[in-house]
């Protein structure tokens, strides 16, 4: 028998053939469908991002508008999911209640045919048009409100803006939400990407993929970490403040969060685009006064530990951006699922092409022929 090398949490073990996406962590280079994520992000919108990733070309502008138009009309979710959202706890966090949601979708819509290009569509456009309006409508719900309708005259970032805030957002705002969904939307074989494709390896409705998907997302260790991120921003409270809490962090072997990847070695192209849109929206809306204490983050920590390839993540200037478009803390990671998706659908469509179920082996590493001690001698 063959002894496998033990890699914890399989780092650098291939799970998946995929041509979904590209990362060079070396070059800080990041590719969907083999488009640099600086050009789509310049050029593109989220639904033609999204739909590039799951289709595998850019649409046609035909194929583009009905493809808008069928999530346009696919928003409004079932008065039963939004009569049992209201039964959560408005404690309870936004992702636990997206997850929940997002599996409650497959009880009305879990017929598993999956070798039907139909069926994949159509799984695919409502699960993209109605996690917005989802998350939109727990945040208004737990603060006791009715959620508020979409709007079909609004644009798919501006429409979540607007069910979020109950305000038409500024056109700028709507702009650089849509970026941001574009540099979300997916990034290879992450943990939760992996969780879906695991999930999707049983031949499981894609609603069920998706609810596996935001669970895995929701860790600190994963997409929490830009809600970390602003919560570490407020305990720094000042720029003369970083130096010693960078280096208390580091006294102590915690992780900083925002920095750091598993691939990147150098700074996320991401971060650098999210830097630039969170300058844009300071120029018209004002400043952020914790973005000068992130500059001082980035500067001290770079420093500190760049020669060991630790630079700024795609978290470290996202919340800084929602902050400012007025998106409650813990509502970041749901943000981040709401691009996600298409990522996720994509993996499953894809999985579902040369399909084997996922089953990895371990290590032993427990005793053997142990005597069973009967319960009174224990």
């Amino acid at each position: 028998m063959t002894v496998c090398e033990y890699k914890p949490g399989l780092e650098g073990i291939p799970a998946a053939q995929s041509s979904i996406s590209y990362v060079d962590g070396q070059k800080g280079i990041l590719e969907y469908r083999g488009i640099r994520i600086e050009e789509l992000a310049e050029k593109s919108t989220f639904l033609e991002t999204a739909y590039l990733l799951i289709w595998g070309e850019l649409p046609t502008e035909e194929e583009l508008k009905a493809f808008e138009h069928e999530v346009l009309f696919h928003r409004r979710i079932k008065y039963r999911i939004r009569d049992m959202m209201k039964c959560f706890p408005e404690s309870g966090h936004p992702m636990d209640a997206l997850q929940s949601s997002a599996a409650a979708l497959g009880l009305f819509f879990s017929r598993r045919d999956l070798h039907n290009p139909v069926y994949i569509r159509n799984a695919a456009v409502r699960l993209i048009a109605t996690i917005p309006t989802m998350v939109a409508a727990f945040q208004l719900m737990r603060e006791g409100n009715d959620p508020v309708k979409p709007r079909d005259d609004l644009g798919y970032a501006a429409n979540f803006l607007y069910m979020l805030n109950e305000k038409e957002p500024d056109p700028l705002a709507a702009k650089i939400f849509d970026i941001c969904l574009i540099l979300h939307v997916e990034h290879t074989m992450n943990a939760s990407t992996f969780s879906a494709r695991v999930t999707a390896s049983t031949l499981t409705d894609p609603y069920a993929v998706v609810a596996s998907a935001v669970g895995t997302l929701g860790g600190p260790l994963h997409g929490g970490a830009n809600e970390e991120v602003i919560q570490m921003l407020e305990e720094i409270g000042s720029v003369e403040n970083v130096v010693p809490y960078v280096d208390n962090l580091l006294k102590n072997k915690a992780k900083i969060m925002g920095f750091g990847h598993r691939v990147y070695k150098v700074k996320d192209p991401r971060a650098t685009i999210l830097q630039g849109l969170a300058e844009q929206l300071f120029e018209k809306f004002g400043y952020d006064e914790y973005y000068e204490i992130a500059l001082e983050m980035e500067r001290v920590v770079s420093e500190k530990l760049g020669g060991k390839g630790i630079y700024p993540n795609v978290d470290f200037y996202s919340g800084l951006v929602y902050r400012k478009m007025g998106i409650p803390t813990d509502l970041f990671t749901p943000v981040f699922a709401i691009a996600r998706v298409a990522g996720w659908l994509a993996h499953w469509k894809e999985q579902l092409a040369e399909n084997r179920i996922f089953r990895p082996t371990q290590i032993y590493n427990g005793r053997h022929e142990i005597a069973y001690t009967p319960i009174d001698q224990r």
